[in-house]
């Protein structure tokens, strides 16, 4: 039920913004731009931060998505509603492929075998010109419609991922609240006492993995249809990297975390373009900061602020019963 009350405020909040601030650029388009990455980032949660899985290929998925309606909608006139569950299944098809060779490794292993696949992926996407269009990428790519009214503006494809955002949160809540989620909690603490319980550790595994690329996958179509052109620099490497580091700086095992770290991360940089040469500087120094004073990410630092508060408040209100 806590959980839920965190979900009704974000909707409360999304709902709100641009209602407070009408034709605002923040919230029309970084807001746009931040929501599709905490779709990212909470899909990403779920592997790394309730199951312990590190992954640092992630960005492959959101361009197998991507790229699945790019090529169906603009060289084989596919709907593009028909190209996004296309880039769903080829998403969650790859990640059940991969999931079990990959995920039989641990540690460092498995972070250099998933970032393995995300280099290989890019490739691909760079190489073969003649179906993805190289590095130059593909455009013209054609808006999403609802009933005939095409989602072609600022305000209505925020107002799209806003409910994305929001379904794909409850999924996560709700799974963490299932045996399925308890599982994962007992398979980040201890796979092997969670296998000796009758956990079945692989088949968790790869039903996260499924799962984070899913909405990776998602996530990917929507940016395809949001931004008319797609080139494999938007699923390279480094983006992988900064999705690890929005779940990190959040708080790990916090979906709500995770869309800490991501508007976070996709606002400051465009808030210290003001310091111009200085700009890089002091966003890693303040990423820098963070992770030095709030080691459990800012989710976690709030979380302990508040409950040092409550308790605080607690022995003062018990000191007062005691000298009355």
């Amino acid at each position: 039920m806590k959980r839920l009350r965190g979900w009704w405020l974000l909707a409360v909040l999304l709902a709100a913004l641009p209602l407070i601030f009408p034709g605002n650029y923040y919230i029309n388009v970084v807001g746009s731009s931040a929501g599709l990455f905490a779709i990212l980032a909470v899909g990403l949660n779920l592997l790394m931060g309730y199951a312990g899985q590190i992954s640092l290929g992630h960005a492959a998925f959101f361009g197998l998505g991507a790229y699945a309606s790019a090529i169906l909608t603009t060289r084989y006139g596919w709907n593009p509603w028909s190209a996004l569950g296309a880039g769903l299944v080829l998403s969650g098809l790859v990640a059940y492929l991969i999931a079990r060779p990959i995920l039989g490794l641990k540690g460092h292993y498995l972070a250099m075998a998933t970032l393995g696949f995300g280099i290989i992926v890019h490739i691909i996407l760079v190489q073969t010109g003649g179906l993805t269009g190289g590095p130059d990428g593909i455009g013209e790519i054609p808006p999403l419609s609802i009933f005939g009214w095409a989602i072609d503006s600022d305000e209505r494809w925020y107002g799209v991922i806003a409910v994305t955002l929001l379904l794909v949160v409850l999924l996560a809540l709700n799974l963490m609240d299932s045996r399925t989620g308890r599982a994962l909690r007992a398979l980040h603490g201890a796979e092997v006492a969670a296998a000796m319980m009758g956990i079945d550790t692989a088949g968790a595994k790869t039903a996260v993995f499924v799962l984070a690329a899913l909405t990776a996958g998602l996530a990917g179509s929507l940016f395809a249809h949001q931004q008319a052109f797609v080139s494999p620099d938007s699923f390279s490497f480094f983006v992988s990297i900064e999705l690890v580091t929005m779940v990190v700086l959040g708080g790990m095992a916090s979906s709500f975390g995770a869309i800490l770290g991501a508007v976070l991360l996709t606002l400051l940089p465009e808030l210290l373009v003001v310091f111009e040469d200085y700009e890089v500087l002091i966003f890693g120094a303040i990423l820098m900061l963070i992770m030095i004073f709030l080691p459990q990410g800012i989710a976690g630092g709030l979380r302990d602020l508040w409950q040092s508060r409550r308790g605080l408040l607690g022995r003062k209100g018990g000191v007062g019963q005691d000298a009355a």
